[in-house]
């Protein structure tokens, strides 16, 4: 699935083609995604301006003049593109958001298990985004944080960073990855973690993540940026899926786990 950086690489993809740009017509062909699109929306945004074109999470939130919102999301297998007006309909393209530049933005979704959704200006807020902790790169999530919330928690420190209610983006990958540049084993109990290491962590969580963006996200299966451009960050990874191989630090044999479910990989000398 997508993760924070691969769904950044989409936003700023989509960005320069949809903000300032006017909706002429959406149109849905398919409303069966992970939750139905909701029957009003061609209605509700046609001749709308895009205003901003924001990420919360896994979240691709696009604000319009109206100060109404569209909630998007790409699930497993979604792929937003930036396409000409006639450009010919494939099976799974779901919906199409016309522009008044002559292009369109099509949502394409083999598995539908994505999202096309409304959020009214009457809401404050949105259940889908309630509860979420604090993006990587903001202020809130520092050191301090990190230690006060992994205060008398069992949990394994990899499953712990990777809960969206403790921060958002640190998905399996990225988790592994950031494990590995701060020395820390993923099966270390999170309560267990010194302030020091706690700082660390965020550090390393937040140069992972920033490394991925700049480099378009991680490609393993499905994913592809707005122009259908795969990512580059795989080119990158110390430990992740690199089971039974050489660290590149010091040469020690990677060794692979499973850790609530998620496969996971970890170098025994490099961290502790």
């Amino acid at each position: 699935m997508p993760e924070l950086p691969e769904v950044e690489t989409v936003r700023r993809g989509l960005e320069p083609h949809l903000r300032g740009r006017r909706l002429l017509r959406v149109t849905v062909r398919d409303a069966r995604l992970r939750w139905p699109v909701p029957a009003t929306l061609p209605r509700d945004a046609a001749d709308r301006r895009v205003e901003t074109l924001e990420r919360r999470g896994k979240y691709i939130i696009v604000g319009l003049d109206s100060g109404d919102r569209m909630i998007w999301h790409l699930g497993m297998t979604g792929r937003m593109l930036v396409l000409d007006a006639a450009h010919p309909l494939k099976k799974h393209d779901h919906v199409d958001f016309d522009l008044d530049s002559g292009k369109l933005v099509r949502f394409h979704d083999p598995r539908r298990f994505g999202a096309v959704l409304w959020w009214s200006r009457a809401e404050n807020a949105h259940p889908l985004l309630a509860g979420m902790g604090p993006e990587p790169f903001d202020p809130a999530f520092n050191g301090d944080y990190l230690f006060r919330e992994s205060r008398g928690r069992d949990v394994a420190v990899k499953n712990f960073i990777m809960d969206g209610h403790i921060v958002v983006g640190a998905g399996n990958i990225y988790a592994a990855e950031s494990l590995f540049r701060a020395g820390i084993r993923p099966t270390r109990r999170a309560g267990r973690l010194t302030r020091a290491e706690c700082a660390t962590l965020v550090d390393k969580v937040r140069e992972v993540l920033l490394e991925a963006v700049e480099r378009g996200g991680t490609t393993l299966r499905d994913f592809a940026g707005a122009d259908g451009a795969s990512g580059y960050f795989q080119q990158e990874l110390f430990v992740y899926g690199r089971d039974g191989e050489a660290c590149r630090v010091c040469g020690t044999t990677i060794k692979g786990l499973v850790l609530g479910g998620r496969a996971s990989c970890y170098c025994p000398q490099c961290q502790r």
